[in-house]
């Protein structure tokens, strides 16, 4: 039997709570100091002893967990997963039968009804991301739901909550089958090379699927494309699909070159037509700016936070300077897209970013299409931080 204790929270905090804001934080409790042991189911309270929400205490670096139930004798067991399951399957009811897209978010954590992780669907294997030792401490509870209600060839796991906030290295796999590496997976037609059990990253991030559709099937014929922080070189595959003159991708990572030509090899692209260059992306705007190159479209999806030797980049203080960057080097009328995960600011921050550097740089400019997250990724509106994806397609007028 696991321990329920009483959390008391501050008045100021207490509205949030009352109306759906699930994110349990530090600053927000009266009695935070007794959390000792994760997994601790939570009882919230406001000063006068009225019930808020029943959650877990999971140490994260979002807060100290997450409310799961607006129901008082609510209890986080086996039939609780299974319904909150179900109905985040029944949601992705169209992605499940979908021929041309085998990989999606199946379970988006608070989206869903239950923050601190997330279960991503390849082709029939499950990836879940584990994002505490709160949640975690419940994941044989959450295995033995999944059973009946997702049909799966395998399951691994991404444990991501040790102490200085690293990967966990381990052996990802759970149960099943193990999956063949790799796992040739589908999105919009186009094939991706996954590796399941090859540390955090699998290969492909799922939430820019249709921004890299919109790529391929609007703007990609004939233009000449470069694709910064370029990872695996997803965008440029989509882009090279779409019928550019030529792709370049730059990444700083130097498994980027491997794996970015796995990806064109997938799709029977011949990685010698197109340019793949372990650089840091600061130094390269720096060394087309000098030759003179220009680009049709560039693209840009840094991390929020990235460090190398010489350059520290945080999106919330140099997304301004990095947009300016990329105008040096996009052709006249040409397109930008630019992209942040970034939690911390929202879309009309963002844009106010955009416009900042057009102006700095007396460029004018044009939003032709915006997007969030796509419906897999579920949010809610009570948790704004949750639906984190930005992303801006901009003409270059001029």
């Amino acid at each position: 039997m696991r321990q329920l204790l009483t959390l008391k929270v501050k008045n100021k905090f207490s509205k949030p709570y009352k109306n759906g804001y699930p994110l349990i934080s530090k600053q927000s409790l009266i009695n935070g100091n007794d959390l000792k042991e994760e997994g601790t189911l939570v009882k919230l309270v406001d000063e006068q002893n009225n019930f808020l929400g029943k959650g877990y205490y999971g140490n994260q670096n979002k807060g100290y967990g997450w409310i799961v139930s607006k129901d008082s004798n609510e209890e986080m067991d086996i039939p609780f997963f299974k319904r909150a399951l179900q109905k985040a399957v029944n949601k992705r009811s169209d992605l499940m039968k979908a021929e041309d897209t085998t990989a999606f978010r199946l379970f988006n954590g608070e989206g869903d009804g239950i923050g601190g992780f997330t279960i991503e669907y390849f082709d029939g294997y499950l990836v879940i991301n584990w994002y505490s030792k709160g949640i975690y401490s419940f994941s044989k509870e959450i295995l033995e739901a999944i059973e009946g209600v997702i049909n799966y060839k395998g399951i691994y796991e991404k444990k991501r909550f040790n102490t200085d906030g690293q990967y966990v290295e381990d052996d990802d796999f759970v149960k099943g089958e193990r999956a063949p590496s790799p796992v040739i997976i589908k999105e919009n037609g186009v094939n991706f090379a996954v590796h399941l059990n090859d540390g955090a990253m699998v290969g492909v991030f799922l939430d820019q699927r249709e921004v890299r559709k919109t790529i391929r099937d609007k703007y990609a014929k004939g233009k000449t494309v470069l694709n910064t922080f370029s990872y695996t070189g997803a965008f440029s595959v989509y882009a090279a699909l779409g019928g550019a003159v030529k792709t370049t991708s730059v990444d700083l990572a130097k498994r980027s070159l491997p794996k970015t030509t796995e990806q064109f090899n997938v799709n029977n692209i011949d990685e010698k037509t197109q340019s793949i260059l372990v650089e840091e992306v600061f130094h390269y705007f720096k060394y087309a700016k000098k030759k003179n190159l220009k680009f049709d479209i560039v693209i840009m999806d840094p991390p929020s936070f990235a460090r190398s030797k010489k350059v520290t980049f945080r999106a919330e203080k140099d997304y301004t300077s990095l947009v300016s960057d990329a105008i040096a080097i996009t052709e006249k009328d040409g397109l930008i897209v630019a992209s942040t995960n970034a939690a911390t600011f929202g879309m009309d921050n963002f844009k106010g970013f955009i416009d900042q550097a057009f102006k700095e740089n007396k460029v004018k400019y044009k939003i032709v299409e915006e997007f969030s997250l796509p419906s897999d990724f579920a949010t809610i509106k009570e948790f704004k931080e949750g639906n984190y994806l930005k992303v801006l397609f901009i003409k270059r007028i001029g």
